[in-house]
């Protein structure tokens, strides 16, 4: 059985516990923590957890001799370095929300406590246990649509006026970004997923179009460009209403693309595309496509179940540290290109200002300065992306 902690029981900590609570025989919260401690103590009544502590301190959790395995941490991102850090200290395994941290210091910092622990660290992806993802994965390295040479990436969300009006939301400081960090880290993990490296060139744009009350872009354009000449570009965004998301990739032989579409074409003499399109390619791609099953558990369930399985056999969980880590590079180099105007190379080096977050802030672009702020909002409903089959 596997002891679990929660700190931050924020929105995110709800996909957390319902995961974990999937698995009654291999798992159970004893702690959960937050600064707002009631805020805790509400999700154990809701859950109608049995023998749960909670605390307003994660480093009273940790002395307080509890049994704690595994230590799921849902914070503001700018808290995730300190927190996974004490707890690898203090011998606990840790599962960390995304994105990793805000800064690539920060994630080497966390990245030497696992080792020097020899602990295990996990970060949430969970997007690579949707099936319409999981499935472009397998359908990319079939082969059948040939080598990727171009990647479209849309993480386009919406949120209100008023989303930004939380404290620590639309500050550099406390959020580290908008949604190029926070809400496209999905997808740039995605991408980074698909091609299998990071691009060697990043391009971008930034701006803040509908949000006068945050710091922090609101939308982003981003053009990438890899070792082998593919390339690829994101649109990383908060105002696009339908949340229409999802990711292409065109290919040598065909377009493949999640939600699932596929298209094939051949060509005349003179270049244009035949009528028929390549029929006989499509037919072959849809059928493996169907062949595929489905994933047992999908979203931070799957993701759970995966880690939860690495540490019964002494494994390392699919999205590690080090995937966490090169998340936070690229989008990294994206703010870095996109407050420089100009395209920048990767990797980011330890010398490079924007590898510390003392150094990213110095150059962030303020888009308008956060001057009221709400310590909490009521409980409602978040959405957590489109992801059809």
């Amino acid at each position: 059985m596997i002891n679990v902690a929660i700190v931050g029981t924020g929105n995110i900590s709800n996909a957390h516990i319902q995961g974990l609570l999937t698995f009654p025989e291999r798992c159970k919260i004893v702690a959960m923590c937050d600064i707002y401690e009631e805020k805790a103590k509400e999700l154990v009544q809701k859950y109608e957890l049995k023998d749960v502590q909670t605390f307003d301190a994660h480093e009273k959790m940790l002395a307080s001799g509890i049994k704690i395995d595994l230590v799921h941490i849902c914070t503001p991102p700018s808290s995730h370095g300190e927190i996974a850090i004490n707890c690898m200290n203090a011998g606990k395994n840790v599962l960390v929300e995304k994105p990793m941290a805000p800064s690539l210091k920060e994630c080497d910092q966390m990245l030497e406590a696992e080792r020097r622990n020899k602990v295990v660290m996990g970060c949430i992806a969970q997007n690579r246990f949707r099936n319409s993802i999981y499935k472009l994965k397998k359908m990319l390295d079939s082969g059948l649509a040939g080598k990727l040479r171009c990647a479209h990436v849309n993480s386009l969300w919406w949120r209100g006026h008023c989303y930004y009006d939380l404290w620590w939301r639309g500050t550099w400081e406390k959020e580290g970004g908008g949604p190029t960090l926070n809400h496209a880290v999905h997808h740039i993990d995605m991408i980074n997923w698909m091609q299998g490296e990071l691009p060697v060139e990043v391009t971008s744009m930034l701006a803040n179009v509908m949000h006068d009350n945050s710091e922090v872009e609101d939308i982003s354009f981003a053009a990438l460009r890899y070792r082998d000449g593919s390339v690829g570009e994101v649109t990383s965004s908060v105002v696009h209403h339908g949340e229409e998301q999802g990711i292409v990739l065109q290919c040598e032989d065909a377009k493949i693309a999640a939600p699932w579409s596929c298209a094939a074409e051949v060509t005349q003499p003179n270049g244009f595309p035949v009528k028929e399109h390549n029929g006989e390619l499509i037919t072959k791609l849809n059928e493996y496509y169907d062949s595929l099953d489905d994933l047992q558990y999908e979203g931070h369930t799957g993701e759970i179940d995966n880690v939860l399985t690495a540490l019964e056999n002494g494994k390392r969980p699919m999205i590690t540290g080090f995937e966490g880590r090169n998340t936070v590079e690229l989008i990294t180099a994206i703010y870095k290109a996109g407050f420089e105007k100009k395209t920048v190379t990767l990797p980011i080096e330890p010398e490079d200002e924007y590898y510390t977050v003392e150094g990213f802030q110095k150059h962030a672009v303020h888009f308008y300065e956060k001057k009221e702020s709400v310590e909490n909002f009521e409980v409602g409903e978040i959405s957590v992306g489109n992801y059809k089959k």
